[in-house]
């Protein structure tokens, strides 16, 4: 047995709102739930990315569904897949946004990555799959 994909990601912000319109107008991803304070839940191709408010997580949501408390604190890290043709355009659009590129660059093996940061810091990467022998 072994899974045959990642459902979802998380990272964990610091301001929910900056967030929701980072990922929601810059990146372009569909919302599909939000919880002030607490949450905001974006749909990114076939999986979900999840952002928390990292102390809002480690509290058990009361009445609700049995899902254990979880967070982490500082910055995390998201790759999100695209092509060699998309990646200059993704390149324009976040200068458009005043979005810094921090490192833009094709790995020994092949394919290329390009590095950029959200409103919390976290670390977010566009990257061809075959950085990683996918495709």
């Amino acid at each position: 047995m072994r899974p045959n994909g990642i459902l979802e990601t998380a990272l964990y912000v610091d301001d929910l709102e900056r967030a929701e319109h980072f990922y929601g107008s810059v990146l372009g991803l569909a919302l599909i739930s939000k919880m002030p304070g607490r949450h905001v839940f974006f749909r990114c191709g076939e999986a979900v990315l999840l952002l928390f408010n990292a102390a809002a997580t480690r509290v058990a949501l009361q009445g609700s569904l049995p899902v254990p408390t979880h967070g982490s604190s500082g910055q995390g890290h998201a790759c999100f897949r695209a092509s060699s043709e998309e990646m200059d355009q993704w390149i324009v659009h976040l200068r458009e946004q005043d979005v810094a590129i921090e490192s833009d660059f094709v790995w020994p093996g092949g394919g290329r990555s390009v590095y950029f940061r959200d409103p919390s810091g976290n670390s977010l990467e566009f990257g061809e799959p075959k950085i990683w022998g996918l495709e």
